[in-house]
């Protein structure tokens, strides 16, 4: 089973990114369960925007849609800023919106039977509404969300530290983190079994 993993920091490689932090948890407990992980940190990458699979001209997002098509688990993690998920997740949405039109040799979405997830970072709230529209643009392109198939950090309120400055919320996020990798794992593993019909 595959994994791809899209880290919607807005930070470069090789910047510490709070939200690479804690998508390491499921990605450590998807590892667990013998799940291939590929992680893509977006701003490292040339991904213009656009509503289409292959823009051409040097775009970098086919690389990534085919790994899309190849994986079974989908992880999208991203920072909160003022209380939205940031624009490398948004322009992720939008070239994923291709997706809703590529079908499979069953006439299916090619979304269809692949599982989703989300994981939210930042230091104040806002994390439940990214994790909403997230979930709703994935959803749309044809994605399962499982129960429970999120986990977030944030300090609640007002500024502060980041994650990766305090130990505060820690236990609580890595451990729900721990139990979406398992939902995602055991819903990929049940659509495997028994896929959604054309």
């Amino acid at each position: 089973m595959r994994a791809v993993v899209l880290n919607c920091t807005l930070k470069k490689s090789p910047e510490e990114s709070n939200t690479d932090l804690l998508a390491q948890v499921v990605i450590d407990e998807l590892t667990k369960k013998d799940v291939e992980v590929t992680s893509f940190r977006l701003a490292d990458h040339e991904i213009p925007p656009g509503v289409a699979t292959d823009l051409g001209g040097g775009d970098e997002w086919p690389n990534i849609h085919t790994l899309l098509l190849r994986s079974e688990i989908l992880v999208f993690a991203t920072p909160t800023w003022v209380g939205r998920p940031s624009s490398f997740a948004q322009r992720a949405l939008e070239r994923m919106d291709a997706m809703i039109s590529e079908t499979d040799d069953q006439e299916r979405p090619v979304a269809y039977n692949r599982v989703a997830g989300v994981v939210v970072t930042g230091n104040e709230d806002g994390a439940h509404h990214v994790i909403s529209e997230i979930c709703g643009g994935l959803v749309d392109i044809g994605y399962t969300i499982p129960g429970q198939a999120w986990t977030y950090w944030n300090r609640g309120p007002g500024p502060g530290p980041s994650y990766s400055e305090t130990d505060e919320g820690h236990e609580w996020s890595e451990k729900t983190g721990r139990t979406m990798a398992a939902n995602l794992h055991a819903v990929a593993l049940a659509l495997a079994e028994r896929p959604i019909p054309a």
